[in-house]
């Protein structure tokens, strides 16, 4: 007769999620998992099938939770520009809010480590964001262009500050801001 679980797998993946904001993700093992769960390590395996599956799962909630976090930020009902930088602040909020794990889920070539979402969930949370660079930029053609500048802008920047790499003084926040607001009405130039 099976025993039963003792912890389900929403439990591991939260658990796993703040040993690596804790340790990182490199330090991290099963063993310690357990340990912390209160179970031997062996029973980890009815819900993972090895830590490389255990840390596509958990990048696949960080990605998840960061596009619900930019959805909600889109939501507001303010002038659109305003709304595109509230997407740009909510990432950068949640990227330094979780650094070992949004490093872990944006910073990993690895396959193994690689989320199991379907091409369309991505699609879906992509498309959203994009229909708001159509508005702006009054051109679906290069909407996607924009986007991507966008996303290369927001990560680019959080790398940086995360590697105490923008050292040379200044309110960063501000300046996030203003390169931000650049980038965007760049866009809106160009279609001029």
């Amino acid at each position: 007769m099976p025993y039963p679980a003792q912890i389900d797998l929403e439990t591991l993946i939260e658990t796993a999620r703040r040993m690596i904001e804790e340790h990182g993700f490199d330090k991290l093992s099963l063993r310690m998992i357990a340990q912390e769960l209160g179970v031997k390590a062996p029973s980890l395996y009815r819900h993972v099938e090895n830590k490389a599956a255990l840390l596509a799962a958990v990048n696949q909630v960080t990605r998840t939770e960061l596009f619900a976090v930019m959805h909600r930020a889109m939501e507001a009902d303010i002038p659109l520009e305003e709304r595109l930088l509230a997407i740009a602040n909510a990432y950068r909020a949640y990227a330094h809010a979780n650094p070992a794990t949004y490093e872990l889920a944006f910073s990993t070539s690895i396959p193994e480590l690689q989320t199991g979402e379907t091409e369309a969930q991505n699609l879906e949370a992509v498309l959203r964001i994009q229909a708001l660079f159509v508005e702006w930029i009054g051109s679906e053609a290069e909407s996607l262009a924009a986007l991507r500048g966008a996303l290369a802008l927001m990560h680019g920047w959080v790398r940086l500050e995360m590697a105490e790499q923008l050292r040379r003084g200044g309110d960063l926040n501000a300046q996030y801001e203003v390169a931000f607001r650049r980038y965007l009405r760049g866009w809106q130039a160009s279609e001029r």
